[in-house]
């Protein structure tokens, strides 16, 4: 038996207990009024909004809520039944059922990370749903979600994903003058401040090239900064820096001398010093230096065979030409037939390279007063100031004696018999001044 029959059953049992029809079309008379069954409405009238209903009268009466009507109720699209689907108008005069339809209601939208949605009916059915993205972000997925009848969205799977590298700027091309002295230059700048177009995080800053505050050399240098995001997009920006070093013409090594430079030798506030072989007196500076305008200061520097003049009043005089510029070492003798004499004079004249590479000129006092004679290589002494010499150092003229001087006159070593060549040249090396000399005779490539 179905329902519909077990409804019927129901109804009928409720009416016969009180209603007897007669079957004349008319229903008896009760207790209270006098009711006719004439097809008259016996329910209220059934009225669904957002929908429509079909109903079915017992014996196809006109009303569609006289007694026993059965109706089925049906939601247009986009609603949905609360209540009964299916209603029956039973003899107290109500529906057997409550009924409505209401509008379908989506379950509410995922919020995208870093964005959101604006809908038009916010969840109710046809409302349309569009995503957006916070600035720096790119809208990844369905760009809109519209809620269906079936209560779900048309889309949804949306991302707001990073996409848009940092910014950066690099600071403007830095150019530095190096300082006197100096082939570098200390070059500072302000670390470029990224910026993240979207969340404003940045993970990582790196330099390609030596760090702000680093001495760079003579030249260009390429440096970037490249920063990241925490999506890993990046950015770079690139500059450069200059170091200029002002530079003099190159000074040439004067003939029979040799130069000696610091620093760069041509650079800024380079300092150059020049010396003279042996035999040889520096003429113009002694020093020049690279200033600022790229010009040297000083005179230019050569170097001139020494010019001895033997014709002065006084030993003293004479010894002066030498001063800081030669050793002298003076040879007496009483005869030039002395044995000893000639020894000395045989064995220094085939170290005369020795000689001149440690700046030493032998001077030769021989005979006895009245007849002594002196000799500087080929220049002759006048006998009255080589009689002065021997008086001024003290050198007897009846035997054989040496002396040698350095540079600054001072007697640092007598002899009162010949000795070699090698042992006067350990002699020299062992001044002060001649190490040094050594050093740059070494460097300037002079040897014998």
């Amino acid at each position: 038996m179905d329902t519909w029959m077990c409804v019927y059953m129901i109804v009928g049992l409720q009416l016969s207990e009180s209603l007897a029809y007669d079957g004349s079309g008319y229903w008896p008379y009760t207790d209270d009024e006098d009711v006719r069954y004439t097809g008259v409405p016996w329910c209220a009238p059934v009225k669904v909004k957002h929908g429509h209903i079909s109903c079915q009268t017992p014996r196809g009466e006109r009303y569609k809520n006289v007694l026993g009507t059965r109706c089925k109720v049906r939601c247009k699209t986009g609603y949905e039944m609360h209540g009964s689907s299916e209603i029956l108008c039973m003899a107290s005069k109500q529906w057997s059922g409550n009924y409505a339809c209401r509008e379908v209601r989506c379950p509410k939208l995922t919020m995208p990370s870093n964005g959101g949605y604006k809908c038009s009916d916010g969840s109710y059915f046809n409302s349309r749903c569009q995503f957006f993205c916070s600035p720096g972000y790119m809208l990844r997925g369905d760009h809109s979600a519209t809620c269906q009848s079936s209560r779900t969205w048309s889309g949804g799977n949306s991302v707001c994903v990073d996409v848009d590298p940092p910014v950066i700027k690099c600071p403007n091309i830095k150019e530095k003058t190096a300082e006197p002295g100096k082939l570098t230059a200390k070059v500072t700048w302000d670390t470029p401040e990224g910026k993240d177009t979207a969340d404003g995080i940045l993970t990582d800053v790196i330099l390609k090239g030596k760090p702000s505050g680093s001495h760079f050399p003579e030249g260009n240098h390429k440096l970037s900064y490249t920063v990241f995001d925490r999506a890993e997009n990046k950015a770079t920006c690139r500059f450069n820096v200059r170091v200029r070093v002002r530079r003099c013409t190159p000074l040439s090594v004067p003939d029979n001398g040799w130069m000696k430079c610091d620093s760069a030798g041509d650079n800024y506030g380079a300092t150059c010093e020049f010396r003279c072989l042996g035999g040889y007196e520096l003429r113009g500076s002694a020093a020049r230096v690279c200033q600022f305008n790229m010009e040297w200061s000083g005179l230019e520097t050569s170097c001139a065979p020494m010019n001895i003049n033997v014709g002065v009043r006084s030993a003293a005089a004479l010894l002066d030409q030498f001063y800081e510029k030669r050793r002298i070492l003076i040879i007496s003798a009483p005869s030039a037939a002395n044995h000893y004499y000639r020894f000395q004079m045989t064995n220094l004249q085939h170290a005369q390279c020795g000689l001149d590479l440690r700046h030493v000129t032998v001077i030769e006092l021989v005979g006895v007063y009245p007849a002594q004679i002196g000799r500087i290589r080929h220049r002759l002494i006048p006998p009255g100031l080589a009689l002065q010499l021997r008086l001024l150092l003290q050198l007897s003229q009846n035997s054989f004696n040496m002396v040698l001087l350095d540079k600054q006159g001072v007697d640092k070593q007598r002899y009162t018999f010949p000795i070699t060549a090698a042992e006067v040249f350990t002699t020299i090396d062992t001044f002060p001044l001649r190490t040094e000399e050594a050093i740059l005779q070494k460097e300037a490539g002079q040897s014998c």
